[in-house]
């Protein structure tokens, strides 16, 4: 009844082009940038904007990069905390070495020099697909943290690899609080979004869902896969290099190598599968998903000792985030593939039929 599609007419092909064609869509988005700029940053303490809301933009928006990789062009990545990492100490260097360089540049630039690596450990995906692909992109993870921590001149000479970030001001505008750190990255992450949302229903995404879903029948109409597979990866690892800038310079502060391990990946990767493949709001719902869990998790287990009266092993209670994202994953792999967003899309199909039944 509040989703219905009757009666909105289209009178153009670009009215039916729109990214959000429907009117619903547009309403629900434009609320919820309206909540996100304007109500938030007046009701969320310094905790919600330091330790949740700003990690879970900067890993939605790596998850949206490697989604463009992975559930768009179907290519399998395991090194997305590499390009971040590259994306991190890129924009520090920037900072660093050219003088008076803005800071929304130097996160440009580290998007750019992201895609270049990215583009070089996607020259394999020509030949080799699936899990052999997956391995060529863990090389890069390991290179990228060997050769950020062998080479001194990536820290500044630092002794110990350990960077930190400089003062991010815009137009002599500091953003130097929780605040002012989350609309930053709120604004990037929501121009990006919307970006990547045009981007896969534009040719080149078009390009990219026929490579994913037959290659050699995406080749015979004319797309080349090559050039189709490296863009996606200059694309995917320019998101994540972004992400990893605004991952050092609003989120920690100081960052090191180390910080980037697989550990990262296969993170980025599990929101990718919970929140659903090839899907720009699945991204966000699977960061949010896994940025919330372990606050959850960690609430709710002592609740549950006291109010039952139980005591769980420690043994257990330590490892209860593991078991819960192991278990999670064998069950949207299992009954819902397609992840949150899947479900979301569900739940609006039945809005446009209610109350009639199926």
């Amino acid at each position: 009844m509040l989703y219905r599609e009757a009666g909105q007419f289209k009178t153009s092909y670009a009215a039916d082009q729109q990214v959000f064609p429907i009117r619903q869509d547009r309403i629900g988005v434009a609320a919820a940038l309206v909540v996100a700029f304007l109500v938030v940053p007046l009701v969320a303490n310094q905790y919600w904007l330091s330790a949740i809301l700003t990690p879970f933009l900067i890993f939605a928006l790596a998850t949206i990069g490697l989604n463009i990789l992975t559930g768009y062009a179907g290519q399998l990545s395991l090194g997305t905390a590499a390009f971040m990492a590259v994306g991190a100490f890129a924009a520090y260097n920037f900072v660093l070495r050219v003088p008076d360089m803005p800071i929304l540049l130097a996160f440009a630039l580290a998007g750019v020099s992201a895609a270049l690596i990215g583009i070089v450990f996607g020259l394999p995906s020509l030949r080799i697909k699936g899990f052999y692909l997956a391995v060529a992109t863990l090389a890069a993870q390991f290179f990228v943290v060997w050769a950020l921590t062998h080479f001194p001149w990536f820290s500044n000479y630092s002794t110990s690899g350990v960077i930190s970030a400089q003062k991010m001001e815009i137009l002599g505008f500091a953003f130097d609080t929780p605040v002012r750190k989350y609309l930053l990255a709120l604004s990037i992450v929501a121009v990006l979004a919307i970006a990547a949302k045009n981007m896969v229903r534009s040719s080149v995404g078009r390009a990219w869902m026929a490579v994913r879903d037959m290659d050699v029948a995406a080749a015979v109409i004319g797309i080349r896969p090559l050039p189709t597979k490296l863009l996606a990866f200059a694309i995917s690892s320019f998101y994540c290099g972004v992400a990893g800038a605004l991952y050092a310079f609003a989120y920690l502060g100081t960052v090191e190598p180390e910080g980037f391990n697989l550990d990262l990946s296969f993170r980025i990767l599990f929101m990718v599968i919970i929140g659903g493949v090839g899907s720009i709001l699945g991204s966000f719902l699977g960061a949010a998903f896994i940025v919330l869990l372990p606050i959850f998790l960690n609430t709710m287990a002592p609740l549950l000792e006291h109010r039952l009266g139980l005591q769980l092993p420690a043994g257990l209670t330590s490892n209860l985030e593991l078991i819960v994202f192991g278990s999670l994953i064998i069950f949207f792999l299992a009954v819902e593939p397609h992840g949150l967003a899947r479900l979301w899309q569900i739940g609006k199909e039945k809005l446009r039929l209610w109350p009639f039944p199926h």
